[in-house]
């Protein structure tokens, strides 16, 4: 029987909940969000929703299904929580980047980049999922590129200069990692005039594919179709 699937994308601003592509709900979050306080209002929000799984998208580094750090813009204690115990259902859970890559993916060396709140990144090829902390890495002024790319470069650089650093920056990382095509995701891809070269718009919706893509299976083993690394 085919598992009904509950998509869970959890943002510095917003935490989305999806039973379909068409059909999601959501809720603010933000830096006092804790997972205890986050798992109430999420069973509030879908108490009439029907699922037999849930898939989680965590803006940290996750291995093997659990939370490695804290998040930067949320609150604390989700480092090692227990999804499965708190929802009493089965959970798989990765980086949301990784989430929004898996659902965005069509063949190749793919590179994805979520311009939100902060800068997700996700490199896919074949069946595998390579979660990046891309983020984290040093750009200029002794400062992080998420500095830059994220949503408060916008405040601080300006609307212009920030389209211009995103420019820049997408060609350099799509030509260091050999990406075929950059996919351009999270809620400031929408803010940009020109899209790079190589470059496309993502959506938010393609974090439920990537959630069922999550739950896939192979017919014969019945192992998880793609490999998170």
């Amino acid at each position: 029987m085919k598992k009904k699937i509950l998509v869970i994308d959890i943002g510095g601003t917003h935490v989305k909940m999806m039973i379909s592509r068409e059909k999601k709900r959501k809720f603010k979050s933000g830096s006092k969000l804790t997972p205890k306080k986050m798992v109430a209002a999420i069973k509030d929000e879908v108490e009439d929703w029907k699922f037999d799984v849930i898939a989680v998208g965590f803006p940290a580094p996750v291995r093997d299904g659990r939370i490695l750090s804290e998040p930067k813009h949320l609150g604390k204690g989700w480092a090692g929580f227990d999804f499965e115990k708190a929802f009493r259902k089965p959970v798989r859970i990765v980086n949301d980047a990784a989430l929004q890559a898996l659902g965005s993916y069509r063949g190749g060396t793919m590179l994805f980049l979520g311009l939100g709140t902060g800068l997700g990144s996700t490199l896919v090829l074949r069946d595998m999922v390579i979660p990046l902390e891309l983020g984290d890495l040093p750009y200029r002024d002794d400062r992080i590129i998420e500095d830059f790319l994220g949503k408060p470069g916008i405040a601080e650089l300006g609307q212009k200069e920030w389209e211009r650093q995103v420019l820049l920056a997408v060609a350099q990382l799509k030509k260091a990692l050999i990406a075929d095509y950059v996919v351009l995701g999270g809620g400031n891809a929408k803010k940009l005039k020109q899209l790079p070269a190589g470059a496309e718009l993502g959506h938010n919706r393609n974090a439920f594919l990537g959630g069922a893509r999550l739950w896939q299976v192979e017919p014969r083993t019945r192992r998880p179709k793609w490999k998170v690394i």
